[in-house]
């Protein structure tokens, strides 16, 4: 893993400017902007893996990055529904436990054990997601089958190959958020440059890994 490279690689681009700027500009667009956003960095993880040395694209691929876009927004809300449905399932016993205070004090005291227990619980999903969303994608980019991101069996596969690479996927997620935050700071520039900055940081590591985890696979396995 080349944890620096996934930084560094844009600035790399003789357009890295033009291209980060739309892709900004396209994150202040409502839902629609996002998808294609996402579209458009998985098609970095598709390069990296490729081992193509320009791994920025650039948007002449408009309607593939949204349709890319949106099959990504499937998987990732797959991926986590469970803590979506845990989330309800808390929020709803705390509405209980505000609202009843004629409740027998008994049962207000399991609602509040389980209340703790399930935010245990999304805890310990949420790291779990950590690991397997990004070799989720990554089965995704290699083979441009939205299905291959829900075959458990080698999603698991991929991560039990190379468990560090995708623990070095997690630590620079957190770092990419960091810079991503930096937007609040800078304002107008930051929302048109870190975050969409980030999304192609963590898209070049998902590319990365996937190369680690399955050496053996000879790269893409069907394009788009």
């Amino acid at each position: 893993m080349e944890f620096g490279k996934a930084f560094s690689f844009p600035f790399e681009d003789q357009d890295w400017i033009k291209k980060l700027g739309i892709a900004g500009l396209l994150l202040l667009v409502p839902i629609l902007g996002t998808l294609v956003v996402m579209g458009w960095a998985i098609e970095v993880t598709r390069r990296v893996i490729l081992r193509d040395p320009q791994p920025l694209p650039d948007w002449s691929n408009f309607g593939d990055y949204i349709m890319k876009g949106l099959q990504m927004w499937v998987i990732a809300f797959v991926y986590s529904l469970p803590i979506i449905l845990v989330s309800a399932c808390q929020q709803g016993a705390l509405i209980f436990l505000q609202e009843g205070s004629n409740t027998d004090e008994t049962m207000m005291t399991a609602i509040g054990i389980l209340s703790a227990c399930l935010a245990c619980g999304m805890l310990l999903y949420s790291i779990f997601i950590g690991f397997f969303l990004p070799a989720s994608f990554g089965r995704f980019a290699a083979t441009g089958q939205m299905g291959a991101a829900f075959r458990f069996g080698d999603v698991l596969a991929l991560v039990k190959a190379a468990p560090a690479a995708y623990l070095i996927v997690l630590l620079g997620s957190f770092v990419s958020a960091l810079i991503g935050s930096l937007g609040i700071i800078l304002c107008v520039i930051g929302v048109i440059f870190t975050y969409a900055y980030a999304m192609v940081v963590n898209a070049h590591l998902w590319g990365q890994a996937y190369n680690v985890a399955s050496p053996g696979q000879g790269g893409i396995q069907q394009t788009f």
